[in-house]
């Protein structure tokens, strides 16, 4: 297997590589189905929304998606990882990292104090963690629609040094973007826990 190194957490390479991550905690709110509907955009603007009441400092702040299945999916990949099961069984968690671990009481305290428009009765916002833990990842440029050969890159090297997939797919948007914006210019980091097979 690759030299490990500890890793930043927005930090990765343009060449798939094995690494480890530092502990991080989230502002969080989940949601089901195809990333790209108009919900997921609606959900991401709210937790961006609210990171900028988070940390004044803020102008975009770094969004970041798990992804994993439902239960009863078909096993998925890191290559397969869109392909394997219909999105319509995806579900997702949208994210953006805190300082601290926030307790409920203070997510409510920052959502009553923010003026979002993108906030529904039904919305939960929760504290959310990752622990430290070792990934594969890889620097994606360009439009999402790519992201396909990308993985299978990542997969090859995964089997290259023995690892396999061992949790939900993440992937740190290191640009704002909306359903308008172009994406030849997007950074995204697709990062999976892995471990030895």
């Amino acid at each position: 297997m690759a030299e490990i190194k500890l890793t930043e957490h927005y930090s990765a390479t343009n060449i798939p590589e094995i690494v480890h991550t530092e502990a991080v905690n989230y502002l969080s709110i989940l949601g089901k189905g195809a990333p790209g509907s108009t919900e997921f955009y609606r959900k991401k603007a709210l937790v961006a929304d609210i990171s900028k009441k988070l940390d004044q400092q803020i102008n975009m702040p770094v969004i970041e998606v798990q992804y994993w299945y439902a239960k009863g999916a078909k096993p998925a990949n890191i290559a397969d990882f869109y392909t394997a099961n219909p999105l319509s069984l995806l579900e997702y968690r949208i994210m953006t990292k805190t300082s601290q671990l926030l307790t409920k009481e203070k997510i409510e305290e920052i959502i009553t104090a923010s003026s979002s428009s993108n906030k529904k009765s039904s919305d939960i916002l929760e504290p959310f963690s990752i622990p430290a833990q070792t990934v594969i990842q890889v620097m994606h440029h360009g439009p999402f629609s790519d992201e396909l050969r990308t993985l299978a890159d990542l997969e090859r090297y995964a089997e290259q040094n023995g690892v396999r997939r061992s949790g939900s797919h993440l992937e740190i948007h290191l640009d704002s973007f909306t359903a308008k914006t172009p994406q030849d210019t997007l950074r995204t980091i697709l990062r999976d826990p892995v471990r030895k097979v």
